[in-house]
């Protein structure tokens, strides 16, 4: 496999999910309410980079 043939966007996947892991535990002890959380986050964190992503493709493509 090429590692050019990867598409970059596809690793920000398991790093929210990481991510979102890490800060859940951190904030709770019991197990069922660490993966709601980081569930949670990662869903905000990836609609954040998604919302971010089309507005500024929409303002590139103005210019």
């Amino acid at each position: 496999m090429n590692p050019a043939s990867i598409n970059i966007f596809w690793l920000l996947l398991p790093l929210a999910g990481a991510i979102s892991l890490v800060y859940a535990a951190s904030r709770h002890e019991s197990w069922k309410r660490i993966w709601w959380h980081a569930a949670r986050l990662s869903m905000t964190i990836l609609g954040l980079m998604a919302a971010t992503t089309f507005l500024l493709l929409l303002l590139h493509s103005r210019g």
